[in-house]
């Protein structure tokens, strides 16, 4: 039985017993807290240095692999993590540069072409000049040691539309060929007709003679053009036409062609006849009827008392023609008298003017017929002089007719003349 004594020291040696098993028990909860962590520290350490190194060892990857295992049984996959590396690498550069900006620019205009039949193939005549549009455009610019990389449009605002450029682009193989526009001279390369439009059937206008030329107003198609021939507008088959480009004689025989077309019994002789010196050189020379050779030797005085006087030279030597017998009569032969100057029916050969040579007589008659039969009376012709117009009937052949000859049907028989010169040019 315990005394007094026993009992409380047996109480005081529980309560130490308590005490120490208490700080025992506090003890090792301390120490398993450090413990906690320092687990939980080598835990996360890993894990960075995963991140970070990924590749460095085997055992590093190895301890990652069981850390990430281990994750993955206890969190949901974050499936939208950032890149941590990207985003390292991307601003450790301090050279990348990035701006906003917002800027007019301009906008290209569209270029239309017309096909357009009233020009050459192939040629471009522009119709009206493009204009640039304008866009007011905000970007961000990305820059790498100052120099531009890129850049990402983020929005564009309209400010100008721009003005389309139309140009008429040429479809025509005929006007091509002939390298000739509308307002350009053509030429007839055998007789042709001018009809009331692009149609074979269509009413004539007017006959065209080979080689005169006429003025090209309109092209709708390479078959049919619209012309103008003296002033009269119609239609002819483009078959029918050349170009200088082309044929580039047809602009001499056009020139020829256009003096023959005023070649009549009517034409007025007070005017000279269009022909060159080299025209009555071609006219003049081996002509079949010209045994003595007379009117070749004096072809350039024929032309040069047309200039002189303005009377026409070919009217001039077809009297003369026609009053020699071609330089053979006996007043041309002794008296150098071509015309018969002076002669009366009744004493041709005793009443005619006797001259040093051809071409005194030659610009004796044409002063005269200038001053008396050619022009009407008040005239300014050569030198000043006025002309008297003592036998004028008007300045044509039958009106020389009337006074300078007997014969009826002189001016008939000089015409005929006139008409063998002239077509000597063809």
């Amino acid at each position: 039985m315990l005394d007094d004594n026993n009992f409380t020291n047996m109480q005081k040696n529980q309560k130490n017993n308590i005490k120490s098993n208490s700080h025992k028990r506090v003890s090792s909860k301390n120490n398993d807290l450090k413990l906690s962590h320092v687990i939980v520290g080598c835990s996360i350490l890993i894990v960075a240095m995963t991140i970070f190194f990924p590749k460095s060892t085997s055992s590093k990857e190895s301890l990652a692999a069981d850390v990430s295992n281990n994750i993955d049984n206890n969190f949901e996959l974050n499936r939208h993590r950032l890149n941590i590396q990207n985003i390292i690498s991307e601003n450790a550069d301090i050279n990348r540069v990035k701006e906003q900006v917002t800027e007019a620019r301009d906008v290209e205009f569209e270029t239309t072409y017309n096909n357009t039949p009233s020009l050459p193939k192939g040629e471009e005549v522009i119709m009206q000049e493009g204009i640039l549009g304008k866009d007011n455009v905000t970007v961000v610019k990305t820059y790498d040691s100052g120099n531009f990389i890129e850049e990402i449009i983020l929005s564009k605002v309209k400010l100008q539309d721009p003005v389309p450029k139309i140009i008429n682009l040429g479809t025509s193989e005929f006007l091509s060929k002939h390298k000739i526009h509308v307002g350009d001279t053509l030429y007839l390369i055998h007789d042709g007709i001018l009809k009331e439009s692009g149609d074979g059937s269509s009413n004539d206008i007017a006959e065209i003679k080979k080689y005169l030329d006429v003025k090209l107003i309109d092209l709708s198609n390479d078959d049919w053009c619209k012309v103008a021939f003296d002033n009269i507008e119609g239609y002819i088959k483009t078959s029918d036409l050349t170009s200088s480009y082309t044929t580039p004689n047809i602009v001499e025989k056009n020139r020829i062609q256009r003096i023959l077309l005023k070649v009549n019994i009517d034409m007025p002789l007070n005017k000279e006849s269009g022909l060159t010196l080299n025209d009555y050189k071609k006219i003049f020379t081996n002509l079949p009827s010209d045994s003595n050779n007379v009117f070749e030797e004096n072809y350039a005085t024929f032309y040069n008392v047309e200039k002189k006087y303005n009377i026409n030279g070919i009217f001039l030597a077809s009297i003369a023609i026609h009053e020699s017998g071609w330089g053979t009569s006996e007043i041309a032969n002794e008296k150098h008298n071509l015309f018969g100057y002076g002669s009366y029916d009744e004493t041709p050969y005793s009443s005619s003017f006797e001259f040093d040579t051809y071409s005194d007589c030659i610009e004796t008659v044409a002063k005269s017929l200038v001053k008396y039969y050619l022009n009407p009376s008040g005239t300014i012709i050569y030198n000043g002089e006025i002309a008297t117009a003592s036998y004028y009937n008007g300045s044509t052949l039958y009106g020389v007719n009337t006074r300078y000859a007997s014969d009826s049907q002189w001016h008939e028989k000089v015409y005929n003349y006139m008409e063998t010169l002239y077509n000597r040019l063809q």
